[in-house]
């Protein structure tokens, strides 16, 4: 008999908001910022800061043994309704402990919660899927950022942030979470409860609309030269900025507007296009797209009648020198190679439309 179906962090919000909270949960897949992100929103539910010292416990597979384990599954709350125990490196319990664990699955207490948490890159232990309440915790997906930061905002932050700001923070910081939350909490700090606009994303994060890695993308995906290389060095001095991951988002954005000139000339549609690609994208896992899956789509959509099976040959075969020369160290500047690459790229032979 095969396990359940994995549930997602929305069972643990309800359970929250409920304050009906299931006997254990077990925790894997490769994103640990947003494991102990949900782990720290339930324990904030499931048990009151007064009486934490004697109702929270926090165990780690690899060091516990089981006469320990056991003890602590099997003692009651204290001045609580329930108290929690949170097993961290669960698969990296010892046999006798693992046995004591999986009975006690069998029966869990009815006023303790447990949480079981894998680490990243741990296949799921399908016995405790079956026995527990599993959540997969896999990376967002550029899609899935945006709505992520205007989550936090708002439940975490207690404010709001505009759709342009979300865009720009994320344009300017990238999919890393745990660097979102940074640059999320001083934005709140600055604006003082106020909405995060993207006058404040500019103050803050250091950066302005029409500068980012995705204006510089879309300036490439219409053949602006000019444009391109105009805002080249503001978009290598933002943060996290750098020639390699530059080149990456110019290949995902190649490839995907060399998919969507195909389609065309199959007689596709624009709205056919745009949902076909976020499907591509969702298949085809952690694609570095330097912006929101939204304006990737759309800009590649958008400009593909302006590249030519030609244009887009002459534009990998760019992409693939640049990618060789970045890795010579003796060879001039990234800055330099990736000037070279957009004049490249822009004037290989032009498509239908700008001719």
């Amino acid at each position: 008999m095969s396990p359940p179906p994995a549930a997602d962090a929305k069972v643990l919000r309800t359970a929250a908001k409920e304050r009906s909270f299931d006997p254990a949960y077990y925790f894997y897949g490769d994103d640990d910022y947003l494991k102990n992100e949900e782990l720290r929103r339930l324990i904030d539910a499931a048990i009151e800061p007064a009486t934490r010292d004697f109702n929270l416990e926090f165990l780690r597979g690899s060091e516990v043994d089981a006469t320990t384990l056991g003890s602590i599954a099997s003692t009651p709350p204290m001045m609580a309704e329930r108290r929690a125990v949170v097993v961290r490196e669960v698969n990296a319990l010892k046999k006798d402990a693992r046995a004591i664990l999986d009975a006690y699955l069998d029966r869990p207490a009815p006023d303790a919660l447990v949480v079981l948490v894998a680490p990243a890159g741990v296949k799921p232990d399908k016995a405790l899927l079956s026995t527990t309440t599993g959540i997969e915790f896999a990376p967002l997906s550029g899609a899935r950022i945006p709505r992520w930061i205007s989550y936090y905002v708002e439940h975490d932050l207690h404010a709001s942030i505009t759709s342009g700001a979300v865009t720009l923070l994320q344009e300017a910081v990238g999919t890393e979470l745990a660097q979102l939350r940074v640059e999320l909490d001083k934005l709140a700090a600055f604006t003082g409860g106020a909405t995060i606009d993207e006058i404040a994303v500019s103050a803050v994060v250091g950066i302005r609309p029409g500068e980012t890695l995705g204006d510089f993308l879309d300036a490439v995906a219409r053949r602006d030269a000019v444009a391109a290389v105009g805002m080249l060095d503001t978009v290598m001095q933002q943060p996290k900025a750098s020639a390699v991951t530059t080149v990456m988002a110019l290949a995902a954005q190649t490839f995907a507007i060399a998919w969507a000139q195909a389609a065309r000339e199959r007689g596709s549609h624009a709205g056919k296009l745009t949902q076909d690609l976020f499907s591509l994208l969702k298949e085809s896992g952690s694609v570095f797209t330097g912006r929101s899956w939204g304006e990737f789509v759309s800009t590649c959509v958008r400009e593909a009648e302006r590249w030519s099976p030609a244009a887009i040959d002459a534009a990998l075969d760019a992409l693939l020198e640049a990618d060789k020369t970045l890795k010579d160290s003796r060879v001039s500047s990234d800055e330099q190679v990736l000037a070279t690459l957009v004049l490249l790229l822009c004037s290989a032979r032009p498509g239908r439309r700008a001719a």
